[in-house]
């Protein structure tokens, strides 16, 4: 037997998922009109937090448990089951392979619960019966079974809090609506023992019987043909009697009847129009028995759609909303039943066109709360059933709900950070959404993103309960993975149309931050997860394009580089328009610049003729401007090739100039006027219109238009003209003769039917007409709506949002608290960042460290200079550092979590880095200064000791006595436990235990991080990565020596001759080990990095005596590590001169200091690299370097060395003629220092004195 199920989807009716997400929004929409569930509706998460452990974390039960909101009450639970179930199907395609009571467990929930009111109970009834009629609930559900036994316990226990008798009565009969969908339905058989309690007393079941009647006679187009019936239709249509018999709808008024909260019932009777007829009634055909009737068909659900759609017509004064909501529920009914089916029919679709969405967009403004819900489900269902042939409406739709959406004025105290940057100033089109909270974009910049076109419908921002439950139906509406990709495509790249998804994008980044910081307000903090959830859905259906792929582009579309040139060709466009409206010759010239105007010239196209087309085909333009700046005298050729760009043959002159003064406002200065009104004589004349004997007759009569018009619609006129009035002002103007009376009736009668409304006063309802008037004119040439899951416009959209985009998840991700958000905010980070890399975008990798780094705490505004002792402890025979840092962000997980995913995310992904490298390298920095950086990133290397530590303090760079090889865990002991400054009377502070509990998890977290891997990838970057690490630690560096050495030397110039020098800072120590020690590990790059590093170590030892012996030091062994390379490299054994030429420079008693190092550096490398030294110049550079180093006595005994291998026989033997003269040189040094030298051995020893502590 066929499933309820698999039937439906062969019927291709609306999605289960569409179904099941209005049902939701259903009952939460009527959980919020209780004021005690308004507060509950926070996404909140009562579970253990996993998120830290699933990335590695220790989780301190001192500082981090379940984050659940204050509100975690028992209304908090029952809502946040919904949207539980939300996130559970939401990248479920088929939600029939959910487990039935899944689905159902949060409806169970509020029936069962003695919190719910009657209203609640109802709407749950009300979803679970939905879910039966669309086959959901099925025999082939999964675990149908338990979910029936579930379900029979629900109702069997179904409580609720007693309001009015009627509204209880209500639950009642939806009670025994779900019992009959077991009972009857195609599940009874799976069906158990019921227990039921009921009254007796049932109510409106006429409404679900009409429901139920609706669904059966829309369920006939499934078996229809559609060319067959329209075929029938037609024919049928022109053998209509003249007593066409109608259905229509009448209301009778009862007092004291409800339908909704607030709304007054009406009882609703169906009745047959049958016009009387003068001529004989025809007898009746007999009925014969046996003999078959043809089923009803397309005529019968044609007639049935009319009414309904009739019934909701909100200027018709007939019908109450109660009417409307019996309607919109069996609207919503019917298109639910028929699905895409629907639309195949053409003469369902014209009149679901129009005027069935006219009707439902007008309802979608009202300010009853049931009409308004109601109304935007049926709209939901009609784009989830019809959308690709509702290119249009659902432009009007979205352009009127995003206006409705605004965010109000910014209430943000002047001069904070969220402060509007300036105010709001006139703008040529009204309407326009001001979000605040994020500055005020200018008129310029809100027209080149296509931000307004002046048929928007002025509306009042909704607020309150109204606002969620737009935004829900927006969710619902935009649930499809192609859904941003339709918008792009199909408006933003049509130069007619709206920039929908930069508009809705802006928006939705804006909407995530809060209205008001000052206010905790529920309802604002839902909107908040609601914009986010729509944000990340899109960058998830992204991600997804870019991982697995995506659908290919059908070839029956314009291709997609076409709509990137007509994007392209679009943004051209609003420039020039929004350069027009700032000043018109500007905008031109720019039009004409990019060949948007007199690029057609011809014989038949003048210059005037071009600008006239643009001026009335772009809808951009400001029109008050445009009618001003036509009307000039100037541009009297201009005012011409416009007016005849019309086509005014046979049309009566009301309507002539209707359409004229729609597409320009009037100017308000006669002379304007006139010109205006002559010209459009002089062409109106020219089309032979009836009547009119001459030009001036045109011409007066086209004034006494714009003067009936004003008479008869402003406001401020009391007494209005009447027809003898207005025919009185025109006699013996038609050339001397009067005009006809039926002639001046119509255009009265048109004038007082329909106001002339003048551009930019399209307000109130005139203005909803006027845009619908526009929307049907531009649907003949619009085409369908393109509907397709492709990626080829993915990285245009990127480019465009990706940084408010980003920015948004940042702010998400530090100021929001639930677990789920988190957990969301991470996966957009990583998806950001995976589509960064795909599209080669390194500025939005680079966003996304930044934005990332800052949420970690680790960044510090200025590290310390001196750093101070803290306290070590072992733990577990591991070492620990307590620092203020460690204990900090041991306590701050969401630190925690963002540095985790930082680093996860620049792991293996380094290649397209940029900018980002500084915050990688300043968090470096800081987790450096308190000891918490894996040991092989704190190592040095040097000439006479091999491999020690970084010190963190300030010391005498002693050489140990033995420099055995300890092993880097007791060089790692010695670098934490020594005491290098002379500070050591400081008391070191007492860690507690949970100071330590907290630098444990700090620990933890920094192993997650994996930051000995990437330093390891760093070696490994491609040229371009790799430059820009290096930059950013020479830049880091710069900061920390040359430019502190400036400011500091400027705050304490003095007038003493004493040179200023700066104290030990271990910071610039480790920018530069880490600098060189990637420069040595990547030789392949040596000519593209030395000029960065070498222009770092010049300023260091041009000034060395400013600076800390230490850091001289390792600049000196630095550069000579580099020699190495340089030396492998013949088109830069150049540098290694100049570098000795550097290093020979150096004062005195620096070189003295660092003398051994150079010496044993010098050797090394001649011993490597012989053949570097070719000439005498060559070989005095070398001997001069050793000159400079001999005052140090460890140093001169390493050059006498260095000399006597280079002066005898065997393999290191360099005597030359080149070298002769040296080496005789340096050897008399040798002999006059030892002179001294011996003489004070005899006291002192053969060791010189200690070197002083650094400064």
């Amino acid at each position: 037997m066929t499933s309820v199920g698999s039937t439906q989807r062969a019927r291709r009716t609306v999605s289960f998922k569409h179904v099941l997400y209005s049902e939701i929004l259903s009952v939460t929409t009527a959980m919020r009109k209780n004021s005690r569930w308004a507060s509950s509706t926070h996404f909140v998460s009562s579970k253990d937090s996993t998120l830290g452990s699933n990335l590695g974390l220790r989780i301190s039960t001192s500082n981090y448990g379940a984050q659940v909101s204050g509100r975690g009450n028992r209304e908090a639970e029952l809502m946040g089951g919904f949207q539980e179930l939300k996130r559970a199907v939401r990248d479920v395609d088929d939600i029939s392979t959910v487990e039935l009571p899944t689905i159902l467990a949060p409806f169970f929930a509020i029936i069962r619960s003695s919190l719910s009111t009657g209203l609640i109970t109802s709407a749950a009834l009300s979803a679970l019966h939905s879910l039966f009629v669309c086959g959901l609930i099925s025999p082939t559900s999964i675990a149908l079974d338990q979910a029936l036994v579930e379900l029979s316990s629900t109702v069997s226990h179904c409580k609720f809090e007693a309001s009015d008798s009627s509204g209880d009565e209500v639950v009642l009969l939806k009670i025994m609506a779900v019992i009959e969908d077991c009972l009857c339905g195609n599940v009874n058989s799976v069906l158990g023992d019921i227990e039921i309690r009921l009254s007796e007393t049932l109510r409106r079941s006429a409404e679900n019987t009409m429901h139920a009647l609706v669904r059966t006679v829309f369920s006939r187009l499934h078996h229809l043909d559609p060319a067959t019936e329209e075929a029938k239709l037609r024919t049928a249509d022109e053998d209509v009697p003249e007593g066409e018999i109608k259905l229509t709808v009448s209301n009778t008024e009862e007092p004291g009847e409800s339908h909704d909260e607030g709304v007054d019932a009406d009882s609703q009777e169906i009745t047959l129009d049958n016009p009387p007829v003068s001529e004989p009634a025809v007898p009746p055909t007999p009925i014969t028995p046996g003999v078959d009737r043809p089923q009803y068909g397309l005529p019968s659900i044609l007639e049935l759609l009319r009414v309904l759609i009739n019934v909701l017509d909100p200027m018709d004064q007939q019908h109450t909303d109660s009417t409307r909501l019996i309607a919109l529920g069996i609207l919503n009914a019917a298109f639910e039943e028929s699905g895409p089916r629907i639309a195949e029919f053409s003469s369902l679709e014209v009149l679901i066109l129009d005027p069935g969405c006219k009707y439902l967009f007008q309802l979608a403004r009202s300010e009853n709360a049931s009409v308004l819900h109601l109304a935007l489900r049926t709209i939901s269902t009609v784009f989830d059933t019809m959308r690709h042939h509702l290119k249009l409406q659902q432009e009007l739709f979205l352009a009127f709900t995003i206006d409705r959406l605004a965010l109000p004025p910014s209430p943000h105290p002047k001069g904070s950070a969220f402060a509007a940057k300036k105010p709001h100033t006139g703008s040529p089109r009204p309407g326009t959404p001001r979000p605040g909270g994020a500055g005020v974009e200018s008129p310029e910049q809100e027209s080149e993103k296509g931000a307004a076109v002046p048929s928007r419908v002025l509306v009042a921002p909704a607020r309150g309960e109204t606002r969620n439950l737009i935004l829900e139906t927006l969710s619902q509406i935009s649930r499809h993975p192609s859904f941003m990709i339709d918008l792009y495509a199909n408006y933003d790249c049509d130069i007619n149309c709206e920039n929908l998804f930069e508009r809705l994008t802006d928006f939705l980044t804006k909407a995530v931050y809060p209205v008001d910081y000052q206010i905790e307000d529920p309802q604002q903090r839902n909107a908040q997860y609601l914009c986010l959830d729509l944000l990340l859905a899109f960058v998830n259906d992204m991600a997804a394009r870019a991982e697995s792929g995506s659908e290919a582009w059908p070839i029956d579309f314009p291709t997609p580089e076409s709509l990137i040139q007509t994007k392209s060709q679009k943004k051209l466009i609003l420039t020039g328009a929004a350069r027009f409206n700032a000043k018109p010759k500007s905008g031109i010239t720019f039009l004409e610049e990019n060949r948007l105007i007199y690029a057609d010239l011809s014989e038949e196209v003048t210059k005037a003729r071009s600008l006239a087309s643009f001026l009335k085909g772009c809808t951009r333009l400001d029109k008050r401007l445009l009618g001003d700046y036509i009307s000039k005298p100037d541009n009297i050729e201009l005012l011409e090739a416009f007016i005849g760009l019309f086509d005014f043959h046979k049309k009566p002159i009301a309507e002539a100039l209707r359409e004229l003064l729609e597409s320009f406002r009037l100017p308000g200065e006669a002379q304007q006027i006139g010109r205006i009104t002559e010209t459009f004589a002089s062409i109106y004349f020219a089309a032979g219109p009836d009547e009119i004997k001459s030009q001036d007759a045109v011409y007066v009569l086209a004034y006494s238009v714009i003067m009936l018009n004003t008479d008869l619609h402003n406001p401020q006129v009391r007494k209005r003209m009447t027809f003898e009035d207005y025919q009185r002002n025109l006699r013996q103007v038609n050339d001397g003769d009067n005009f006809s009376p039926e002639f001046l009736q119509s255009i009265y009668d048109s004038i007082r039917k329909r106001e002339i409304v003048m551009p930019e006063e399209h307000t109130g309802q005139l203005g909803f007409e006027h845009a619908w008037k526009e929307l049907l004119t531009r649907s003949r040439q619009a085409g369908n709506f393109m509907i397709c899951n492709s990626s080829a416009f993915d990285i245009d959209m990127f480019k465009i949002v990706w940084k408010p985009v980003i920015s948004a998840i940042a702010y998400a991700f530090i100021s929001f608290e639930e677990e789920y958000i988190i957990q969301r905010s991470i996966a957009g980070f990583r998806q950001c960042a995976t589509l960064a890399g795909h599209f080669r975008l390194p500025d939005v990798f680079d966003f996304v460290v930044v934005s990332l780094s800052e949420a970690t705490s680790l960044l510090s505004d200025s590290a310390p200079i001196r750093v101070p002792n803290y306290p070590v402890i072992e733990v577990e025979g591991q070492s620990v550092t307590v620092s203020n840092l460690s204990v900090k962000f041991g306590t701050n997980f969401k630190g925690q979590l963002a540095a985790v995913v930082l680093f996860n995310i620049v792991n293996g992904n380094g290649n397209a880095l940029r900018e980002g490298w500084t915050q990688i390298f300043e968090m470096f920095q800081n987790l450096f200064l308190h000891s918490l950086l894996p040991i092989r990133m704190l190592q040095m290397e040097d000439f006479l000791g091999g491999v020690s530590m970084i010190p963190l303090r300030g010391s005498t760079p002693r050489r140990p006595a033995a420099r055995s090889e300890g092993g880097l865990l007791s060089a790692l002991s010695s670098y934490l436990m020594t005491p290098y400054s002379a500070s050591v009377e400081h008391l070191v502070p007492e860690a507690t235990d949970a100071d330590v509990e907290n630098t444990l998890c700090t620990i933890d977290c920094i192993t997650s991080c994996r930051l000995d891997e990437l330093y390891s990838q760093i070696m490994q970057l491609d040229i371009d990565a790799l430059l820009a690490a290096v930059r950013a630690l020479e830049a880091l560096a710069h900061e920390r020596t040359v430019a502190r050495l400036k400011q500091e030397s400027d705050d304490g110039m003095t007038h003493s001759d004493d040179v200023f020098s700066l104290s030990y800072d271990p910071a610039s120590v480790f920018f530069l080990e880490t600098m060189v020690s990637i420069l040595c590990q990547a030789p392949r790059h040596i000519e593209e990095l030395w000029p960065i590093v070498f222009e770092h170590l010049s300023a260091l030892l041009s000034t060395s005596t400013q600076y800390s012996i230490l850091l001289i030091e390792r600049a000196v062994v630095s550069l000579l590590r580099i020699c190495l390379i340089l030396a492998q490299k013949p088109s830069l054994r150049d540098q290694i001169y100049v570098s000795f030429d550097l290093l020979s420079g150096l004062p005195p008693a620096i070189a003295s200091s660092v003398g051994e190092q150079v010496v044993a550096g010098l050797t090394l490398l001649l011993h490597k690299h012989r053949d570097i030294i070719s000439s005498q110049t060559e070989w005095n550079l070398i001997f001069a370097l050793i000159r400079s180093t001999v005052a140090n006595s460890e140093a001169a005994r390493l050059s006498f060395d260095f000399v006597t291998n280079v002066a005898s026989d065997g393999a290191d033997q360099l005597v030359t003629s080149d070298s002769f003269s040296g080496l005789i040189t340096i050897l008399d040094d040798f002999m006059t220092i030892a002179g001294t030298s011996t003489e004070r051995s005899q006291s002192k020893g053969r060791r010189s004195e200690p070197l002083s502590s650094a400064k």
